[in-house]
């Protein structure tokens, strides 16, 4: 499905927006249930596209299933992986889409078969599919090479449990997005086990037991599209349930959409966002410990004429699509010529453009966060199309809903826009 949008013809009073809950919150707290006691918690499983598909691995598992398709979930494929090498008479063969078998995996089943596990490739090396062959593990001390994904990590973290004797986990080099770890070692205290991490490595020991209650937290990393809407409108919102305290490594945004114009305060229980005319001339930051934050804070920079400089990207290479090839190109739809230094590590605008003679058709490469950080660039140039809407399901299926509620316009884009074409 394909939008032409037009931005809020005027200011107005903007419904709260109740943001869906945390995927990867979610998706960790349904697995900690499964292996405490075989249960799959069926409101966790339908907030999105990739807590369906986790759920829907967990319930092939379950019943014995050979056969287990993540689709493009990466956390899925990774931490099914784990659970399902330390799990006793699992037998199944793990696989996903086409981007998905691009998607590194080596680290964690060489972690893995240190440990004992049985796993083979039975394509391109390295990459699902692979066939497992479940037993139970010993556990103990293990290195990883944790620099590509904490995922690979936070698997080994999860199947801690089913282990004899736990895990210790040594890192080779320096953790990637070391927030989302934490997260992992953090929901594991709440079901009862001693975990922790920090940058030089990670343990998990203890039974898992389930907790009375748990309280998924609202996404903050769906919230960097409204910070992105706020500063480019001008305007407010308010992003209903979201406090101070997170676990989520992308509550750190906040800091850098005010170097931006969208400003952060909380009342009543809730995330108020409001616009502000102060604005860096640079933006420079560190996003290894956020990168689902890149496409939002770079088209928000570019839109609002900030040269910026983002390190520590290379992770986004591997993502639903290559992100930084994706806003590279579609930035450069509408003049604004950005380059990647450090080999590769530095996504960066110098401020150079260029003429546009067209509107621009914005292709999401099905990629959620790309559909959606595109979208807001019709404040500035109303009636811009974007392509492969549908994606956005995969973490935030009601964004469009959202957005018109805020008073843009979705249309047909085969209608023809005054200015433009014929």
């Amino acid at each position: 499905m394909d939008y032409r949008i037009f931005p809020p013809s005027e200011i107005e009073d903007t419904p709260a927006v109740e943001l869906p809950y945390s995927k990867s919150m979610a998706i960790r707290a349904m697995i900690l249930g499964y292996i405490a006691d075989g249960s799959i918690d069926k409101e966790l499983k339908n907030i999105c596209g990739d807590t369906l598909v986790t759920g829907n691995a967990l319930a092939a598992m379950r019943d014995n299933g050979t056969e287990i398709n993540v689709g493009s979930c990466g956390a899925a494929m990774r931490f099914i992986t784990a659970i399902a090498a330390a799990t006793p008479g699992c037998c199944c063969t793990i696989d996903g889409d086409e981007r998905l078998r691009k998607r590194p995996l080596a680290p964690l089943v060489n972690a893995l078969r240190t440990l004992g596990a049985s796993i083979e490739y039975t394509g391109e090396e390295g990459h699902v599919p692979v066939k497992i062959t479940g037993s139970r593990l010993a556990g103990g001390e293990v290195e990883l090479d944790a620099s590509q994904s904490s995922q690979f990590a936070s698997a080994l973290l999860m199947a801690a449990p089913l282990m004899s004797n736990g895990i210790e986990i040594k890192f080779k080099g320096e953790p990637r997005s070391l927030p989302y770890l934490r997260m992992t070692a953090g929901m594991l205290a709440q079901w009862g086990v001693d975990a922790e991490a920090d940058r030089t490595g990670a343990r998990a020991a203890g039974t898992l037991r389930k907790p009375a209650s748990f309280c998924c937290e609202r996404d903050w990393s769906a919230a960097a599209f409204w910070f992105e809407i706020v500063a480019l409108t001008g305007t407010w919102a308010t992003l209903a349930g979201m406090t101070d305290k997170s676990l989520q490594a992308d509550r750190q945004e906040a800091e850098l959409f005010e170097r931006l114009g969208a400003l952060l305060d909380f009342e009543d229980g809730n995330a108020e966002l409001s616009a502000s005319p102060d604005l860096y001339n640079f933006l420079e930051a560190d996003m290894s410990d956020m990168p689902d934050a890149v496409p939002a804070l770079a088209v928000t920079a570019a839109m609002a004429g900030i040269p910026f400089k983002l390190t520590g990207v290379s992770s986004l290479r591997t993502k639903e699509c290559d992100r930084i090839q994706a806003l590279t190109d579609e930035l450069l739809k509408v003049g604004i010529v950005t380059d990647t230094e450090d080999y590769g590590d530095s996504y960066v605008w110098d401020g150079t453009r260029r003429p546009i003679h067209e509107l621009p058709v914005f292709d999401s490469h099905n990629d959620h966060r790309i559909a959606m950080a595109l979208a807001p660039v019709s404040v500035f140039i109303p009636g811009c199309v974007v392509t492969g809407t549908e994606c956005v399901d995969k973490s935030y299926p009601e964004y469009w809903q959202h957005l018109t509620a805020a008073g843009f316009t979705l249309c047909n884009p085969d209608e023809a826009v005054e200015g433009f074409g014929e």
